[in-house]
C-alpha cells in the first residue's frame, strides 16, 4: 500500500508542477522547503541521551497558534522536553519561526515513504502530535510501526469531512487504528471518529484548546503601540474586520462608506486572511475614494505626517501576518471573515469573543460549528447574511453601547466557561511519552 501511495503522490506532483511553477514565479509562493518536503532532509539538533522530544505538526497559521498554550504548559511542567514543529504552508512556517524560533521548525515532509523515514531518523521523536486532523497514511503508519505513538490533538471532523472519509472507510479505518489517541473537541466528533473505525478507548473528549489560547486582557504593549502609531483616539470607535476573503473586503468597505457619514468617529481596520490578495480591496478603496494606509508602510519607517502615511480617519489595511490579536484588542465592534462565502467555512471567532468584542460573522461557519452554537445560544454574537445586515449590526452596536457592552460580556463569559482543554490535552500527552528516553514503556491513556 505504501509504495502504491508513492506512485499516486508522484503522479499528482507531476500533474501539479505547472501550477506550482506558476505560483513560484508570479505569486512568490511554494518556493521554500522543497528539500524538506520531498526528501525529508531536516536539519535537527542532535538528541542528547535522556532527552525527550515531541514532534508537533501544525498545518498552517491557525494550528500554529493552537500550539502555544500546549507548548507553554508542557515547558512549565518539564523544561527538559524538546519540541520539533512542522508546518505545511509558508505562512504557517513563518509564524512558527516567530513563535517557536528557539525550537526546530521545518516544513512537513510530503507523504512519501522516504521523506517520512528521513524526518523520523533526524527528529527521533518520542511522540508525534497532529493538530486537529491530518490523515496522511504513510506518515501515520511508518511512525507507529517504528514504535512512536501518534496523537491527534484538538481533533475535529466536520460533517462534510466525515461524509468524504466514509466513502473511503476501508482505507481511513486502517489509518485511524494506527493512531494511539485522538483528543476530540466534543461528543459529536467523538462519535464520528468511532464510526469511521477508531477504537472507543482511543477517543477522548477534551474540549477545544483554542479557548485556552485566547487572550482576555486587552491592555497589551503591542495593542497600545498600534494605537499610537495610527493615532487612534479614545473618542473613536474601531471596527475590525478580521480574516476576511477578497469578496468580503468589498462588502466591508462598502459598509464602512455607508456608515462613515453617520458615525464620524468610526475607524475601519481591515485584516485580510491572505494579505497577498489585496488587489481587489485596493481597487475598491480607490473606487470608493477612501483614504487608506498599509500597515507595512508604517513598518518601513513612515510615521504620521510623513510621506506615505494617509490622512486621519484613513482605513487601516493590515497587510502583515501575526497582528490580528492586537487589533482585536482595539476593536469596539467586529466582523469575523471567511464566513459570508461558502468556500472557507469561517475563521476563528474565539479571539474577539474572549476580548469582549461585540462580533458578527456570516452564515457559513461549519469549521467552528460548536463554537458558533455556544455563542448564539448565549446571545453573544450575531449572524449577518449580507451587506445590509452587516451595516445594521455595526450601526446598532455604535448606537446602543449598553446593549453592545452586554453582548461583549456574554461572549467573554462563553470563552471563560469552556477553558481547560489545553490542560487536559497536556495531561494525556505526557502520559504517552516515557519518563526518560531510556524508558521504552509508552503508556497510552484510554477513555474512561
Amino acid at each position: 500500500m505504501s509504495y502504491l501511495l508513492n506512485i499516486v503522490y508522484l503522479f499528482s506532483l507531476v500533474v501539479a508542477t505547472p501550477w506550482l511553477a506558476w505560483r513560484a514565479m508570479f505569486q512568490n509562493k511554494s518556493r521554500r522547503g522543497w528539500r524538506q518536503k520531498l526528501l525529508g532532509l531536516v536539519s535537527a539538533p542532535a538528541k542528547n541521551a535522556g532527552v525527550r522530544r515531541i514532534w508537533f505538526h501544525a498545518v498552517s497559521v491557525g494550528e500554529v497558534n493552537l500550539l502555544k498554550p500546549i507548548v507553554d504548559r508542557i515547558s512549565a511542567r518539564d523544561p527538559s522536553i524538546e519540541f520539533a514543529i512542522s508546518t505545511s504552508t509558508e505562512t504557517g512556517f513563518d509564524l512558527a519561526r516567530k513563535r517557536f524560533g528557539e525550537h526546530c521548525v521545518f516544513f512537513c515532509p510530503m507523504d512519501f515513504t522516504w521523506s517520512v523515514k528521513n524526518v523520523l531518523k533526524r527528529i527521533k521523536p518520542d511522540v508525534l502530535v497532529l493538530t486537529e486532523l491530518e490523515l496522511w497514511p504513510n506518515l501515520i503508519t511508518i511512525t507507529s510501526k517504528q514504535g512512536v505513538p501518534v496523537m491527534v490533538a484538538n481533533a475535529r471532523l466536520s460533517e462534510s469531512s466525515y461524509r468524504g472519509y466514509s466513502r473511503l472507510r476501508w482505507i481511513v479505518g486502517g489509518v485511524l487504528k494506527r493512531i494511539s489517541l485522538i483528543a476530540v473537541q466534543n461528543e459529536t466528533y467523538e462519535s464520528r471518529f468511532i464510526e469511521l473505525g477508531c477504537k472507543r478507548n482511543c477517543v477522548v473528549v477534551t474540549g477545544n484548546v483554542k479557548f485556552d489560547g485566547a487572550r482576555t486582557d486587552r491592555n497589551t504593549p503591542h495593542a497600545e503601540s498600534l494605537r499610537q502609531i495610527f493615532g487612534i483616539e479614545d473618542c473613536e470607535h474601531v471596527f475590525v474586520a478580521g480574516s476576511t476573503q477578497p469578496d468580503e473586503d468589498d462588502v466591508v468597505l462598502r459598509v464602512y462608506q455607508r456608515l462613515a457619514q453617520k458615525h464620524r468617529e468610526l475607524r475601519l481596520v481591515l485584516v485580510p486572511r491572505h494579505p497577498e490578495k489585496l488587489a481587489t480591496a485596493v481597487d475598491t478603496l480607490n473606487a470608493l475614494n477612501l483614504n487608506y494606509i498599509r500597515r507595512s508602510e508604517t513598518m518601513a519607517g513612515c510615521t504620521p505626517g510623513q510621506t506615505g502615511f494617509a490622512p486621519d480617519k484613513a482605513v487601516i489595511v493590515v497587510d502583515v501576518i501575526g497582528e490580528l490579536t492586537a487589533w482585536w484588542s482595539l476593536a469596539d465592534v467586529g466582523y469575523v471573515g471567511g464566513s459570508m462565502g461558502t468556500r472557507r467555512g469561517g475563521q476563528n471567532m474565539i479571539e474577539p469573543a474572549a476580548l469582549g468584542v461585540p462580533i458578527s460573522f456570516g452564515p457559513n461557519t461549519r469549521n467552528f460549528q460548536a463554537v458558533v452554537e455556544s455563542l448564539l445560544s448565549a446571545n453573544a454574537a450575531v449572524v449577518v447574511q449580507n451587506e445590509d445586515q452587516l451595516a445594521d449590526f455595526i450601526d446598532s452596536s455604535l448606537s446602543d453601547p449598553v446593549a453592545t457592552g452586554q453582548q461583549a460580556e456574554r461572549a467573554n463569559a462563553v470563552v471563560r466557561a469552556q477553558q481547560g482543554a489545553a490542560d487536559a490535552t497536556v495531561e494525556l500527552l505526557l502520559q504517552m511519552i516515557p519518563q526518560s528516553a531510556d524508558d521504552s514503556r509508552k503508556h497510552v491513556p484510554t477513555a474512561a
